[in-house]
């Protein structure tokens, strides 16, 4: 997922595109305990994605914290 498609994402959808990458990272992380995936990249880009969707999310939360104290 790019950082352009991230920033077009609503707050609720960011959660939930969260909550799916996260799902989806477990279970790649348990199919390759049961046996090896073809491409174990995967699991690298997927916590990259997860990281990045929670960055944008803080950083968010950080600008409404800003707006609401000023």
């Amino acid at each position: 997922m790019k950082n352009t498609e991230i920033l077009a994402l609503s707050d609720e959808a960011l959660n939930e595109q969260i909550k799916t990458e996260k799902a989806n990272g477990q279970s790649l992380r348990f199919a390759h305990a049961i046996s090896p995936l073809e491409n174990p990249g995967r699991l690298k880009t997927s916590r990259k994605n997860v990281a990045r969707l929670l960055t944008e999310q803080t950083r968010r939360k950080n600008e409404q914290a800003t707006n609401t104290a000023n």
